[in-house]
């Protein structure tokens, strides 16, 4: 379990049912952390008894959490198995990958240019640097994220919010990729280079740049999944 994890969600006590709803939203809020941080691995049973117990929340909060997370698509209960970290379907990743291409491209191509609006999406590149440097490659695939989202910011907030269960999928799908660091680092520099593309050329140049990337990045983790027996 995670650090964000190790403390207790709050002391379950009888409450009303506005309490025990805010719960739940703690409890899925922290099991889903540890899901897309890869302590919970994707395809891995979650324990009920383990998880609820370190959250200390009783055993049907924690089940209206894991419902909350299967509405997102994160996690599947198998009858008579249990709760699982959902492993998205080669399907779900090139499904992903055209909404992706379709969202943040556009919202790029709006950039009119210049450096002014591009702070927000400089700064995840700083924060990846870091993580890079420190070999954090989790980190630098949080980063990652941070950076698409901040690039999709640049059309429309709404459409942020909208976004967020597309990358929460991408998520899973990258911790199918066998070598993190090969893959995260070379997008690292191409994350640089559209950022610069947006800057001095325009928006654009700038989609233009990462619809080539979404594209090979789309090749690379359904190689992956193709090598792990996913296909």
């Amino acid at each position: 379990m995670s650090a964000q994890v190790s403390a207790t969600v709050d002391p379950e006590a009888p409450s009303t049912a506005t309490d025990q709803a805010g719960r739940a939203r703690r409890a899925a809020d922290h099991v889903r952390q540890d899901i897309l941080s890869g302590v919970h691995r994707v395809g891995t049973r979650l324990s009920e008894p383990r998880i609820s117990h370190d959250l200390g929340v009783s055993r049907n909060t924690l089940r209206e959490a894991f419902r909350m997370l299967a509405e997102e698509r994160l996690v599947v209960h198998q009858l008579n198995r249990g709760v699982f970290v959902r492993v998205p379907t080669v399907r779900d990743v090139s499904e992903l990958y055209d909404v992706r291409r379709l969202v943040e491209c556009a919202a790029v191509a709006t950039h009119p240019g210049g450096r002014a609006g591009l702070e927000r999406v400089a700064a995840t590149l700083t924060q990846a640097d870091r993580a890079a440097r420190a070999e954090d490659w989790v980190g630098v695939g949080t980063a990652d994220i941070d950076f698409h989202r901040e690039l999709t910011a640049l059309g429309s907030t709404r459409i942020v919010a909208l976004m967020q269960s597309v990358w929460n999928e991408m998520r899973l799908a990258f911790h199918v990729v066998a070598r993190p660091d090969a893959f995260h680092g070379s997008y690292l520099t191409r994350n640089h280079a559209i950022l610069d593309a947006t800057a001095d050329q325009g928006g654009p140049a700038g989609a233009a740049m990462l619809r080539a990337y979404l594209d090979e990045a789309e090749s690379q983790v359904l190689e992956a999944y193709r090598s792990r027996g996913f296909a």
